[in-house]
């Protein structure tokens, strides 16, 4: 696996998962799973398990270099890319991307979040060396599809051609956090899957992609060729930035390109993007309740509550609500309304102290 690389992206704010999650330190660096580990360390682990550790890069917000360096001390320093402010997904592929390319022009990359959860490795993997083994010497762009089991608006959705019995299968379209009715409609078809956020591909292939999808792009990261793994790096991957628009690797390249599969996977899939995803993966009890913390709960159904130790919460003749609690912020709310909570902290960041966020 010496041309095999991952490139884990760790720069997302995490706005849905707050009280919990601050600008200071957001979901990916905290033991949202009370595992004893972050979930940047756990994708960190499940690569490091076929992919050597000087192959993992981390592309991050450079506010959390001190925050990486922590959790994942065996990195050296060219292995935590530093972004000087968000740029969505395309910008932070690219940097990447082009980065390994500069050192090794024969690399197979496969780029992941950082916070979603993988109940099942070891199809996680197979899934994986599926792709990897597809995308070796070949121009196409992979991206991994989760057999889905509910009608779900809150992820991207996959629609495959099914004209053979490969898992390895050719994309027809995407869609974005489809209605309810919509999404009902994709699950009886039996042809989409969910949209992972994980892809797989080779340097060669991706860089023609954005060279003719994302030429700007394409330019600003080709053109620091001579200043990977040097001093002169950080100045000029500002600059590069600085050109590049805010766009995701999926408008950008993934929904126009003609050359992009799907490798189908069921291996316990969760993106953790907000408290109704934790609720869901949560161990509940015959009440349908999810208690993490020092919590008292009565005459409740479907709720989560999660608090630290030190303090007590009571909950009382509540149905399908949130309780979050976590040093000096409280969060109620009924569950299913993730799609506000952002417009709610933008209202604490107004009317508020900074310090709650």
């Amino acid at each position: 696996m010496k041309n095999t690389y991952a490139i884990i992206m760790a720069g997302g704010s995490g706005t849905r998962f707050w009280p919990l999650s601050k600008q200071t330190k957001p979901k990916q660096f905290l033991d949202v799973l009370g595992t004893g580990q972050s979930l940047l360390q756990m994708t960190f682990d499940r690569f490091a398990a076929f992919i050597p550790h000087e192959n993992i890069y981390i592309v991050s917000n450079d506010r959390y270099e001190q925050i990486i360096k922590e959790q994942l001390p065996m990195l050296k320093s060219d292995q935590v890319l530093l972004e000087p402010f968000q740029r969505n997904t395309a910008p932070c592929i690219a940097y990447a991307c082009y980065k390994i390319a500069s050192k090794d022009p024969e690399a197979t990359v496969v780029v992941s979040p950082s916070d979603h959860a993988i109940f099942k490795e070891k199809e996680f993997y197979g899934a994986i060396d599926k792709a990897i083994n597809h995308v070796k010497g070949q121009d196409k762009l992979i991206t991994i599809g989760v057999t889905p089991n509910r009608p779900e608006t809150g992820y991207g959705y996959i629609q495959y051609q099914d004209h053979n019995d490969s898992d390895v299968k050719k994309v027809k379209t995407f869609t974005e956090k489809p209605e309810l009715d919509l999404a009902r409609k994709f699950i009886e078809s039996g042809d989409f899957v969910w949209n992972a956020g994980v892809f797989v591909w080779n340097v060669v292939a991706i860089q023609k992609a954005f060279s003719k999808f994302l030429p700007d792009v394409d330019e600003a990261f080709n053109q620091l060729r001579s200043s990977y793994y040097t001093s002169d790096e950080k100045e000029r991957v500002n600059h590069a930035y600085s050109q590049c628009k805010n766009i995701s690797i999926d408008y950008g390249i993934m929904e126009k390109a003609k050359n992009v599969y799907v490798v189908l996977g069921d291996f316990g899939w969760s993106d953790l993007g907000s408290w109704d995803s934790l609720y869901d993966v949560g161990t509940k009890d015959s009440d349908g309740n999810v208690i993490e913390g020092n919590a008292l709960v009565f005459n409740s159904n479907n709720c989560l509550v999660k608090g630290p130790e030190n303090k007590l919460i009571v909950v009382n003749g509540l149905d399908n609500c949130l309780i979050a609690f976590h040093e000096d912020a409280l969060l109620v709310s009924r569950k299913g309304t993730e799609k506000q909570l952002r417009a709610i902290v933008n209202e604490v960041k107004l009317k508020k102290d900074q310090k709650f966020l």
